[in-house]
């Protein structure tokens, strides 16, 4: 047989160790520091498009065998390889598809009814987070200006001319160094907008540029803002939430537990920056990482250096400052905490400490939902697996907004 006639063999061989290697690494992703990333970043892709990846496969591996893959021995080697690597696929799609079960249990325990809007199927489909004509986008809003520079956020809201609209305010990712409001959150900002929500997403100094605590002063300048101006674009910031992801998360959950404190509020001390809900999505809750789950360059590389500067054996309150494990009291407001179990990046044993300790110390709700097969910024687009979180959510907050409306005639923003 030629070079030639072997051709579709070979390319079925490419195409299953391709497979095989994707499969692995979704199922069981590296967690050691020099591959940390491109691996977090693959998983994250894989899993989020398992069923369209494996239709693409099936597609591309019938045209290889159509055209004689088989009829040379490495083809028959290939399609046994790509068959148990399908296998592998429908085990990780099949965990995904346990998502809505999580949903189910997390609200029930809480004593919740699933009654959000759901997300579109075709949404699902196309994975890419498009805002559509449905919702309205104010870009580049100016919120504080500091250290030189002029935060500002993004506003979102539906096209009706609803007022009096609740507010939920994203806090983007990137680690403390990176990232932008532009590119993350944008499925549940999204969703919340076209279903009567008015969405802030809001920037926030980085790191090295920035040490900690000036993230979460930003933040809650942001909050503040958000409060005294909410109204003008018909939003109600007497009902306040707070969420974003990983280092957003990490921030949100910080400015749920540490509301109105004067020493995250230079120059602004008397502004209220409560929320009745915060919703760190798969968030950092510990920043000493006393757990060993962390990356080995979690502390040396990043914290200390970058975002703390400071050396948790020589100054290790400022840790535990910036640790909301450690920030937890009885007065902490509703908590709805989801994560993955395939989290490379916040490890979900730190998740779930913080959660076991909230639900003893907190007087308030905690919905934690652990996702079987998600990975780290699962939410990044649309999936299974992101539409079922972004519903649970959406079904809390609306129960939460429900339960606090008999008081919060009582209450005006910036009091």
């Amino acid at each position: 047989m030629s070079a030639i006639d072997a051709a579709p063999a070979y390319l079925l061989l490419i195409l299953s160790l391709f497979s095989s290697v994707a499969t692995i690494n979704a199922v069981r992703p590296y967690r050691q520091t020099l591959l940390l990333i491109p691996s977090m970043l693959w998983s994250w892709l894989v899993l989020g498009l398992l069923g369209q990846l494996l239709v693409a496969q099936v597609v591309v591996a019938g045209v290889l065998v159509a055209a004689g893959a088989l009829e040379h021995g490495v083809g028959q080697v290939a399609l046994l390889i790509l068959a148990v690597s399908w296998a592998g696929m429908l085990y990780a799609l099949m965990r995904t598809r346990l998502a809505g079960r999580v949903v189910d249990v997390a609200l029930a325990d809480a004593g919740v009814k699933r009654t959000a809007a759901k997300v579109p199927k075709w949404r699902t489909l196309l994975a890419f987070p498009i805002r559509g004509r449905s919702v309205t986008r104010i870009k580049n809003v100016p919120f504080r200006r500091v250290a030189g520079r002029t935060l500002k956020l993004d506003i979102y809201h539906g096209r009706s001319d609803e007022t009096d609209r609740p507010v939920f305010v994203y806090l983007h990712g990137g680690a403390w160094i990176m990232g932008s409001r532009r590119e993350q959150g944008l499925p549940i900002i999204h969703h919340l907008a076209r279903n009567g929500w008015l969405c802030f997403s809001l920037s926030y100094r980085l790191s090295p540029g920035a040490g900690w605590p000036d993230h979460l002063v930003d933040v809650k300048a942001g909050l503040s803002w958000v409060r005294n101006h909410a109204s003008e674009y018909g939003g109600d910031a007497t009902f306040a939430v707070v969420s974003g992801g990983s280092a957003g998360g990490h921030l949100a959950a910080m400015a749920g537990l540490t509301a109105n404190q004067p020493q995250y509020q230079p120059g602004f001390e008397e502004a209220d920056t409560s929320v009745q809900v915060a919703v760190p999505i798969y968030g950092i809750y510990d920043m000493t990482n006393r757990l060993g789950r962390q990356s080995p360059q979690f502390l040396s590389r990043l914290v200390e250096p970058l975002v703390v500067k400071a050396y948790l054996e020589d100054e290790p309150d400022k840790f535990f400052d910036a640790s909301p494990i450690d920030r937890i009291h009885k007065d902490a407001p509703t908590f709805v905490m989801p994560h993955g179990d395939r989290d490379t990046m916040s490890p979900i044993e730190e998740a779930r400490a913080f959660a076991r300790k909230l639900k003893t110390l907190s007087t308030a709700r905690v919905v934690y939902m652990e996702f079987p097969g998600a990975q780290h910024i699962f939410d990044i687009g649309y999936s299974y697996q992101s539409a079922q979180m972004i519903e649970g959510i959406l079904s809390v907050l609306e129960d939460e907004y429900a339960r606090a409306a008999p008081y919060l005639d009582q209450r005006a923003p910036g009091r």
